[in-house]
């Protein structure tokens, strides 16, 4: 597979941007998701004419703007619950599913090298676990030469879906962590450095000796980070891949989740990735702009039909076909002005 550079990242922004210039879609939330939809949205432009400018500021933010109905949708890594979308008048649907990981800047270890387990890296971030060669870190990798260095917890300073997902499965894994942190979209840690979005906490990572952060995987491959291993549910040492992600949504049961509210951390199977998410789009029952509503659920289906070999090459899940037409279905009996569905099914 061909990785992005930074600049790479850097040109796809700056086509985000153009695009933008003409937009008819509005949007804004998770940094998940950014290097897809930003894919998308340059093939997308090319293909309809229709532009996207979507501003990648963190789940937090996305919720906020919706909320203020200052864009068409917003994006989250973070399901809101049925009550919170009903009291707030929004409907949910799951758009791409990918993969938060750990990554390290240690010297010597090379990306796959270094396996960890959800109890181990709760006490890193709890900051129980301060150096390198701790003895915890060592029985989980008795081949590894591990300095002495002191470690350095890069987290998420913003409000973000990766922070949700990084800090539920934590939670699952740790019940110091869930009583003494817990899981959101902002947390407070007790220590280490704050970075905003995915590309602030790899660039830390990357810049910091002895560091550690949790990205989305593109932004690993993209900036070739060196990944950790993980213990997952089933006790087995996995990397992450498309195909660990896969595995860990293969069992989801999306047909009965109230309003899509479904977490996919911490899932069963040998080869799942236990820190797997879906990144979802909120959007009004009843939107004010039908027109731009209409557009955008357009683009949707757009990259449902056409986005899954692009979403493939940066390592995310597309959504299996069932569940898009069940999407779909929720599309044409859920958002409607005037009495009318906005979506024409095409």
């Amino acid at each position: 597979m061909k990785l992005m550079t930074r600049m790479a990242v850097a040109g796809i922004a700056a086509v985000f941007t153009l695009a933008a210039a003409a937009a008819d879609i509005s949007g804004a939330g998770a940094t998940f998701p950014y290097p897809i939809y930003a894919k998308w949205a340059d093939a997308y432009k090319k293909a309809s004419g229709v532009g996207l400018n979507y501003q990648s500021i963190g789940s937090g933010g996305g919720i906020k703007q919706i909320k203020a109905k200052t864009v068409t949708f917003g994006a989250s890594d973070m399901p809101l619950k049925p009550e919170d979308l009903k009291a707030a008048g929004l409907l949910q649907f799951p758009m791409i599913i990918g993969g938060v990981v750990p990554v390290v800047n240690v010297k010597g270890i090379a990306a796959g090298a270094m396996q960890l387990d959800g109890a181990t890296l709760a006490a890193i971030y709890l900051g129980d676990i301060t150096q390198w060669n701790d003895p915890a870190i060592k029985k989980l990798n008795p081949k590894l030469a591990l300095p002495a260095t002191p470690i350095a917890p890069v987290y998420r300073s913003d409000g973000s879906g990766t922070n949700f997902l990084f800090s539920d499965y934590l939670s699952k894994e740790s019940a110091k962590f869930k009583s003494n942190i817990g899981a959101n979209t902002s947390v407070q840690w007790p220590s280490g450095i704050g970075a905003k979005g995915n590309e602030g906490v790899a660039n830390m990572t990357a810049q910091t000796d002895g560091a550690i952060g949790y990205v989305e995987y593109a932004y690993a491959k993209q900036n070739k980070m060196a990944y950790v291993m993980l213990v997952n549910k089933a006790g087995k040492a996995v990397a992450p891949s498309a195909e660990s992600f896969q595995a860990a949504a293969a069992n989801a049961d999306w047909a009965h989740a109230d309003g899509y509210y479904l977490i996919l951390t911490d899932q069963a199977g040998a080869k799942s990735w236990p820190i797997t998410g879906a990144s979802f789009i909120l959007m009004y029952h009843q939107p004010e702009d039908a027109a731009a509503a209409g557009e955008a659920l357009k683009f949707f289906s757009w990259a449902y039909a056409n986005g899954a070999g692009m979403a493939n090459e940066l390592d995310y899940v597309p959504l299996p076909a069932s569940l898009i037409a069940q999407v779909k279905k929720t599309w044409s009996t859920e958002i409607s002005a005037g009495g009318k569905p906005v979506w024409s099914g095409k």
